[in-house]
């Protein structure tokens, strides 16, 4: 008799139709702080072969977004997440193993082996559908961050993210503009460029239309909410 898991990964390759928000926030989070890989591992006098999907984050900051992820994991492909922090660094790794798991989101959902530098691609079935926009939120949540400018008392948001050199340095302003956000693009050095989005009102529609999961950045939301408040 097939598992949970097994169950969902041929319904998937039967109908990719099944893709859903919760999916698509899981495609932005391994296109931004994942890793999916095959690697050589040594059991006794044997090498075999490791398939395993990572996601990183601060173990400090992103402790409550980690169980967010791992919920995710959960109840779309019905895996039980690993959660390892490193020795010395403020550092926390989420860990899937399994074939199975790697073949779904390599060859039916779409993402690419890493390392991801010059190849990361957000899959052309999420493209220019109702799930793009979740897409940007697992990526931005990941890979993004919140910043708060104090100027002359007044507090300023500003939304970045950066990009590695891949087809997502087109993707992600495309999606975007197609939401009718105001952004730029600035190269931020070795390839990558960092995608910007200032002031309230930018804010305002990026919670309307996108939101924050990540804790961390839902607390700086607040904060900035009550500022305004106390400032007028």
């Amino acid at each position: 008799m097939k598992n949970d898991f097994e169950k969902n990964i041929a319904g998937l390759e039967q109908n990719m139709n099944m893709l859903n928000n919760e999916i698509a926030e899981l495609v932005g989070i391994l296109l931004g702080d994942g890793c999916i890989g095959v690697y050589d591992c040594k059991t006794g006098n044997k090498i075999k072969k490791q398939y395993r999907v990572k996601v990183t984050l601060h173990s400090k900051d992103d402790v409550e977004y980690a169980k967010h992820v791992c919920k995710l994991l959960e109840k779309q492909f019905s895996v039980k997440p690993l959660i390892r922090f490193r020795k010395n660094e403020n550092t926390m790794d989420i860990l899937v193993f399994g074939q199975n798991f790697v073949k779904i989101l390599t060859e039916e959902i779409g993402l690419k082996m890493s390392p991801k530098r010059h190849i990361a691609v957000i899959p052309k079935t999420l493209i220019n559908s109702e799930l793009e926009l979740d897409v940007i939120r697992g990526y931005f949540d990941t890979d993004g961050s919140v910043v708060l400018t104090n100027n002359n008392g007044t507090l300023y948001p500003r939304l970045e993210m950066k990009i590695c050199p891949s087809p997502m340095q087109k993707q992600i302003p495309e999606i975007l503009q197609r939401h009718n956000f105001k952004f730029g693009v600035y190269d931020a050095g070795n390839g990558e460029v960092r995608v910007q989005l200032n002031g309230k009102k930018e804010l305002e529609k990026w919670v309307s239309n996108i939101g924050f999961s990540n804790p961390k950045y839902q607390e700086k939301l607040k904060y900035f909410k009550k500022s305004s408040k106390t400032r007028h």
